[in-house]
């Protein structure tokens, strides 16, 4: 891999990986702000509607694992080509819905490879750079994900009203192909891994810190979208706004996300355990405030805004698997976005159970608060069991 990566140029690999991540983002946000409209269109109630967000988040975590054992021997660039082939099929049969069960089945199958992809992408983007820049490296790759937040949810949102919600679904079949392409030419040839097993990638199940910093991200990632998922329900019913203010909204969130992504991976190249404990406690705050600030349009675009900074916890909890995995990298990096898709479909749940007992569509907030400290406190179980193990590189950069 080494001897391979110095021929490919950083900044195209890190573009064309990029590409994949703001296919995969748009696809993953773009679904929940289309939620009313395929809701109408499919004929069903808004909470059977966000099983297909769901959905999703099931194909991930199953995926991620599956494949990232299985195909862990194989050439990563070979291996990135055929997971966004099968992403593009995936979402190109999700436009095509006939019905509500025929769409549970497709975002499934979208969902299979998105763990994989973001895995594999991550461990490219680590190999091109000096290890005290990876964790900005991977960050500039998951930029696509949150300038999708800015650029590709709204600009699908918007094609949903217009054109309909299939053609949001086309779009992300489109970027696919393009990544493809892109990957194919740029991305670094490498031999793979001749020594690699499903055995050997799944020997980093029975690492405890392996485990710890997945249910950081299973639980601490959760409260955002505890709040994202029903944001476009709240600004309707709550803060009282047209629907076509609900894209400018959705722009808000992913331009925070943006910089959090990217000024959380610059902290955390510097200090690992204290960025995370940071972008947690940060995250809980504004999710709290969240109940307090969606009654007006102006105060609402500001916690919305703090809130998607919160999703910057991605890259350094990616980092620290990095360090704790082992021989079992393939594996680990996936895992941590099946994580993330647990929190996903966590999230929304709690939320939805919040909504329907009566709390209201702004008491995802406090459900979103509660999640956050619930990583904080897994993370600091992770952090004290590593001291106690005396395992100093499991604790980096205080």
């Amino acid at each position: 891999m080494g001897s391979q990566s110095h021929k490919a140029h950083p900044a195209l690999v890190l573009f064309a990986l990029s590409v994949g991540a703001f296919a995969i983002g748009t696809t993953e946000f773009a679904s929940m702000s289309l939620l009313p409209f395929f809701a109408r269109d499919l004929h069903i109630d808004l909470p059977t509607a966000g099983h297909a967000i769901s959905a999703y988040a099931l194909g991930v975590v199953v995926g991620a694992p599956l494949i990232a054992a299985f195909a862990a021997r194989l050439p990563r660039r070979t291996l990135l080509i055929a997971l966004m082939a099968m992403f593009a099929v995936g979402n190109g049969l999700s436009a095509l819905s006939p019905s509500y069960h025929w769409m549970l089945l497709f975002r499934f199958l979208s969902g299979l490879p998105h763990g994989a992809y973001f895995g594999v992408a991550a461990l490219v983007a680590a190999s091109l750079v000096p290890i005290e820049k990876r964790t900005l490296a991977i960050a500039k790759v998951m930029s696509g994900l949150t300038i999708a937040t800015v650029l590709g949810v709204p600009v699908a949102n918007w094609m949903g009203q217009i054109l309909g919600w299939r053609s949001g679904f086309f779009v992300v079949c489109a970027l696919a192909v393009l990544t493809m392409s892109l990957v194919a030419l740029y991305a670094p040839r490498d031999a793979g891994d001749p020594k690699a097993s499903p055995m050997r990638e799944l020997s980093a199940l029975g690492k405890s810190q392996v485990w710890l910093t997945l249910l950081t991200g299973a639980i601490g990632f959760g409260g955002l979208f505890a709040v994202y998922t029903y944001v476009a329900s709240t600004m309707i019913e709550v803060t009282h706004v047209s629907e076509t203010l609900v894209p400018l909204i959705l722009i808000v969130f992913g331009l925070g996300m943006t910089v959090g992504n990217l000024a959380v991976a610059w902290l955390a190249d510097r200090a690992l355990n204290r960025t995370v404990i940071g972008i947690l406690v940060w995250s809980a705050v504004a999710l709290a405030l969240f109940p307090f600030m969606a009654g007006n349009i102006w105060s609402l675009s500001l916690i919305v805004f703090l809130i998607g900074i919160g999703g910057g916890m991605g890259t350094p909890l990616q980092a620290r698997l990095m360090d704790v995995a082992g021989d079992a990298q393939t594996l680990a990096a996936a895992l941590h976005h099946s994580a993330f898709n647990i929190a996903n479909a966590l999230g929304p749940w709690l939320g939805g159970l919040s909504i329907a007992a009566g709390y209201g569509l702004v008491s995802t907030g406090w459900i979103g608060c509660a999640l956050s400290l619930g990583g904080l406190a897994i993370y600091l179980v992770a952090i004290a069991t590593a001291r106690r193990s005396a395992q100093p590189a499991l604790v980096p950069c205080e």
